[in-house]
């Protein structure tokens, strides 16, 4: 008699397809090295200076802070509204209206999530079949890729050209990079990791395409209220009632508030949009806790002075980055339009953004990220933050500087 074989375990923790094709983030990837390089000892010096993420050095402001504290007082602790509390999604209605010129409903066309990251997935799961393309501006924020993975999506490139000191997607960039397959275009204005704030000109060619394609909008406008030198975010829904009708609009109160451990994001969007996204989040997050939206609900509606104060603080650091990095033979910065990221063109020294890094990171103890972790249109460029100034950023571009220089 034939002996049954018994399945190992290894079969039965064979990963999904989905699951299997994802891959970290860049950031944390980097991260990992970094660690792995400060517990060998290996790098110059005592200590390896970040120029990497996008985490505002500010904390967050008092009054928001004490509007959780009275919260908690109150016994703010109970399951949340899984669409939002009523009083943050008001707020955020309120905050459209006041900054965007856009009214939403805030009973059934706005949605609370834990973070802008949720948001877009929540979008994505909501809008992609199978085999659905998601058209993005390469280069762009790495996370987005794994998300478009999870909801059954195929990440299509945009190429786009640096003119004038600044990346640029071109109306033919994107006709020639849309299908029959192509459903949905995932934009982010401030554009990370560029520093290109979009022109009320570029976005009305983008606002065309979207509507000529018949296209679904997911606009992250995360940075919205870190711009400079005159540039004005504008919000692609407010281009046309059309544009509205195909616009998901997902933001957080990470950067705006300096509230990035806080998790608060939200969604706006057509209301039948916003009840499938609604019932996505019913089977993941839940909402952020009670406390925590009665604090959002106080930095959107009370003073926004602390963001204009932010906002001031990031333009003095981004004079800093321009005056240090100014003259470095083979490299030249992109004066970021927004945003706290500069993109330096090292083109001229013949090595992959990878390589620079690298170099960077080893010889001179100062972190980066390079241009192609966010697709290949960032190849030859480093992003450096000024999400973090004082001591850190001084340190940080004089390593940086130098590091250049030698290559």
């Amino acid at each position: 008699m034939a002996v049954r074989r018994q399945p190992r375990a290894a079969e039965a923790l064979r990963l999904s397809s989905r699951s299997a094709g994802l891959k970290p983030t860049a950031v944390n990837s980097i991260l990992a090295e970094v660690r792995a390089l400060q517990a060998q000892g290996a790098s110059p010096g005592t200590s390896i200076v970040s120029l990497m993420r996008g985490e505002p050095d500010f904390r967050t402001p008092a009054h928001i802070c004490d509007a959780a504290v009275r919260a908690l007082a109150n016994g703010r602790t109970s399951y949340p509204d899984n669409r939002g509390e009523p009083v943050l999604r008001e707020a955020v209605a309120q905050k459209l209206a006041r900054d965007n010129q856009l009214s939403y409903d805030p009973g059934s066309e706005i949605l609370v999530t834990t973070g802008a990251t949720l948001g877009v997935y929540a979008a994505l799961t909501t809008l992609l079949s199978d085999g659905d393309e998601v058209l993005l501006p390469d280069p762009i924020y790495d996370a987005y890729q794994s998300a478009i993975v999870l909801a059954g999506g195929r990440s299509v490139p945009v190429r786009s050209s640096i003119e004038n000191g600044r990346f640029v997607v071109t109306k033919e960039a994107l006709e020639a990079a849309a299908t029959t397959s192509s459903r949905v275009l995932l934009l982010n204005s401030p554009w990370n990791p560029t520093g290109t704030v979009f022109l009320e000109s570029e976005l009305h060619e983008i606002a065309d395409f979207v509507i000529r394609r018949n296209l679904i909008l997911i606009s992250d406008e995360i940075y919205e209220a870190i711009v400079y030198d005159g540039h004005r975010h504008v919000s692609l829904a407010t281009l046309s009632d059309e544009m509205r009708k195909r616009t998901v609009l997902v933001n957080s109160l990470s950067k705006t508030y300096a509230m990035t451990g806080w998790r608060v994001g939200y969604c706006a969007g057509p209301a039948p949009l916003i009840q499938a996204m609604f019932l996505v989040l019913q089977q993941s997050s839940r909402g952020p806790a009670t406390f925590i939206q009665d604090a959002a609900a106080c930095a959107l509606t009370e003073s926004q002075e602390c963001v204009r104060e932010m906002r001031r603080g990031y333009a003095d650091r981004r004079t800093t980055v321009m005056a240090a990095l100014s003259n470095v033979p083979r490299a030249r910065v992109l004066l970021p339009e927004g945003g706290f990221f500069a993109m330096v063109d090292v083109r001229e020294t013949g090595r992959t953004s990878d390589e620079v890094r690298l170099r960077l990171l080893h010889e001179h103890g100062v972190v980066v990220m390079h241009g192609a972790a966010y697709g290949q249109g960032g190849e030859g460029t480093i992003r450096v933050s000024f999400a973090s100034g004082g001591q850190n950023l001084q340190n940080g571009l004089e390593r940086l500087r130098e590091g250049l220089a030698r290559l």
